[in-house]
């Protein structure tokens, strides 16, 4: 493989900056409230060289919200470990809303514009979902092999279903109404699975004489 150029790696390193940059001043004063000029000399470039890499703030901020949160499940996903299938998708919801609530103004104008962006970031994010979903789907699939779930259980539905969840649980946070959101999808996981779970035959008592 040919090694990048330092043009390359130039150009690379910027955009990381102005992304990094982007991401601070939208946390710090809210998207609306952010402007080009101030995200450029948070990134020490000027405000034509952000114009040049995105053309104006919202496309900025669907690039900045898309590659912090597409390494944020990546990161989330490959940390699951092993266990029940209910542990690993606790850790899947503490690993992803860790994330959110550290960054509060962030989160919410990321929930805002991941569900209702133009092209092509509607795409990208759509995307996301589906790689969490084959994930969640195959950890299914797994744990009805080792016997935790019914054979007939539907690993697919069981994904979209973790997936529902976790938007009710994000939209209940930034709506204000749950602000102990692990904990609410922590218990919508556990009642789903348990009508999921094989039903243990019980042993037939004999009579003592």
């Amino acid at each position: 493989m040919t090694p990048p150029t330092r043009r390359a790696i130039q150009k690379e390193e910027t955009r990381r900056a102005v992304l990094d940059a982007a991401r601070e001043e939208f946390e710090r004063v809210g998207f609306e409230s952010a402007n080009l000029r101030a995200i450029a000399a948070r990134a020490g470039v000027s405000a034509g060289t952000v114009l040049h890499h995105y053309g104006d703030k919202r496309e900025l901020l669907h690039a900045a919200l898309f590659d912090d949160l597409d390494a944020t499940w990546r990161a989330a996903l490959g940390n699951l470990g092993g266990g029940p299938l209910e542990k690993q998708l606790s850790r899947l919801t503490a690993a992803m809303f860790g994330y959110y609530q550290a960054r509060p103004k962030l989160s919410r104008t990321l929930l805002k514009e991941s569900l209702f962006a133009d092209e092509p970031w509607a795409t990208k994010f759509a995307a996301q979902i589906v790689t969490v979903t084959t994930e969640i789907t195959r950890l299914a699939v797994e744990a009805i092999e080792r016997g935790e779930l019914r054979e007939d259980c539907n690993p697919a539905l069981l994904s979209a279903a973790w997936v529902s969840f976790f938007h009710f649980g994000q939209i209940s946070w930034a709506q204000g109404a749950y602000p102990t959101p692990i904990s609410l999808i922590e218990h919508l996981v556990q009642q789903h699975l348990q009508g999921l779970r094989p039903v243990k035959k019980q042993r037939s008592k004999r009579s003592v004489r």
